[in-house]
């Protein structure tokens, strides 16, 4: 075989795929510089390792792969023996390239270097220094792009927390300051550069175990996300309020980027100096106070104004959450009080507002609370903390759209036969409709059998109530009863 070759239709792909020979593809875009250097690596491996296919896809070009083989960020590399994805790699590391291709044709074992001649003689010393180069910070004023820390770090926790601290103002972005990959990464860019400060980035679409791990690492599950000292301001929504409302530029004095605030002595509101109790550089009575308050009620939010009267839109949008979720909370209004105002940001280490609290355990602004609350963990947790019960949840669920179709996987990307034919149905027949994927949720798929008293999935619902599994669709569908059942 040799070289590379460019394919442009997934049956290319599937044909190939189907004889079991060793295929690795190469998924890459144009506007990536790694992408490019990369290739050069990967076309001289082909010609390392002649009797192995090497494909390669633009990925944005050829959509219809790139979703088949889950592909989010390039360069992203799929190995392929025997019919079966057996592995991945996404980023620009030559070395991890060249071995996993070593393994998949079958000249190394697992834990065993690569051949000199697939990392680097057969690239060429020119290659490898580019992609090294990549890697390289940048040293303009206003923005650095932060290097991936060496493969030898094994501790995901301990690489992020050291990323997160190697610039005092680091924001974790889709592309980089000058090519930003989303309209919420370009808007922090330009707030950023308005404040008039200098900050690091770094591209989570370069990194998916960084991608990935720091969602955990943070308790956050967006981005852009900033940091400031090591510690998580917040993201698009958070940095664009805390902007119009002059409070970024103080966040970071704060945090010791212009003055340090915390090393200030805390002053009681009798004029004495305080007794530093805790690290934070609170008193005993503040910190007692706070924890009084965030323990006055299982769901706790500290906001701008009152329920009725929100006095910002962020703190309105955290109480429309909770009143569709049918919660019973109680409500702080921080601007009523400058001290609970100042205190809770160092006691809780979270520089904005609002803040929910369930159960004690900060659970974070609007913008974490909209997503958990679109994702369906909010009422998880609300279930885990017994706030609501299960049966509540699977009622609110069943109810989130008109049709509802609980299945195995995503309309775009069904994970059985019976759930695929269900979504062709629906579709043919152009009903809209909302889908819950029951492989992400465990506890949502062992309590709708009982809740539907129906064993099996998908399961249809219209308007709350169970319409079948994929044999009744499909007969309804067959009499032409299906769009007028979902539509009575």
């Amino acid at each position: 075989m040799g070289g590379v070759k460019d394919v442009n239709s997934k049956e290319e792909v599937e044909n190939l795929v189907k004889d079991g020979s060793a295929v690795m593809i190469h998924f890459w875009a144009s506007w990536c510089d790694a992408s490019k250097h990369m290739d050069q690596v990967f076309s001289h491996l082909s010609t390392d390792f002649p009797n192995a296919h090497f494909l390669r896809v633009e990925a944005e070009e050829q959509p219809e792969i790139s979703e088949a083989y889950s592909v989010s960020a390039v360069p992203f590399f799929v190995f392929i023996k025997d019919g079966k994805k057996v592995d991945t790699l996404e980023g620009a590391y030559p070395a991890e390239l060249a071995n996993k291709v070593s393994k998949v044709v079958g000249s190394i074992h697992a834990g065993e270097p690569a051949a000199p001649a697939s990392l680097g003689m057969a690239a060429g010393p020119s290659v490898l220094e580019a992609i090294q180069d990549l890697a390289k910070v940048n040293s303009s004023p206003q923005g650095n792009t932060h290097p991936s820390p060496p493969a030898g770090i094994t501790d995901l926790n301990t690489r992020l927390e050291k990323l997160t601290r190697s610039h005092p103002i680091l924001l974790f972005m889709k592309g980089t300051p000058e090519q930003p990959k989303c309209g919420f990464s370009k808007k922090a860019v330009e707030i950023l550069k308005s404040e008039n400060v200098k900050f690091g980035t770094f591209d989570i679409l370069s990194d998916n175990e960084v991608r990935e791990g720091l969602k955990k690492f943070s308790n956050w599950p967006t981005y852009p996300q900033l940091y400031c000292k090591g510690e998580l301001l917040g993201g698009s929504d958070i940095i664009i309020a805390m902007h119009e409302g002059g409070e970024l530029k103080q966040a970071f004095a704060d945090h010791g980027v212009d003055d340090d605030v915390s090393k200030s002595a805390v002053v009681e509101p009798n004029g004495q100096k305080a007794g530093v109790t805790d690290s934070a550089g609170l008193s005993s009575a503040l910190s007692s106070r706070l924890e009084s308050l965030i323990n006055s009620a299982p769901v706790m939010l500290f906001m701008k104004g009152n329920p009725d009267e929100p006095r910002c839109g962020f703190s309105r949008k955290v109480v429309d959450i909770l009143r569709e979720e049918k919660v019973n909370f109680k409500t702080f209004d921080i601007l009523s009080d400058e001290e609970v105002r100042q205190g809770l940001k160092v006691y809780s280490n979270w520089s904005s507002y609002p803040q929910l609290y369930i159960k004690s355990e900060l659970i974070g602004g609007s913008d974490i609370v909209l997503e958990m609350q679109k994702s369906g963990e909010l009422q998880k947790i609300l279930i885990e903390k017994g706030i609501i019960s299960l049966e509540e949840r699977l009622k609110k669920l069943v109810n989130s759209a008109p049709v509802m179709l609980f299945m195995k996987g995503t309309p775009d990307a069904p994970e059985c036969g019976f759930s695929s034919k269900v979504v062709n149905a629906l579709k043919e027949e152009g009903i809209k409709f909302g889908s819950f994927d029951i492989y992400g949720d465990e506890e949502v798929r062992q309590g709708l059998k009982t809740f539907s008293n129906w064993p099996t999935f998908p399961q249809l619902y219209y308007k709350g109530e169970l319409i079948g599994g994929c044999d009744i669709v499909l007969d309804l569908k067959s009499n032409g009863e299906l769009a007028s059942t979902l539509s009575e």
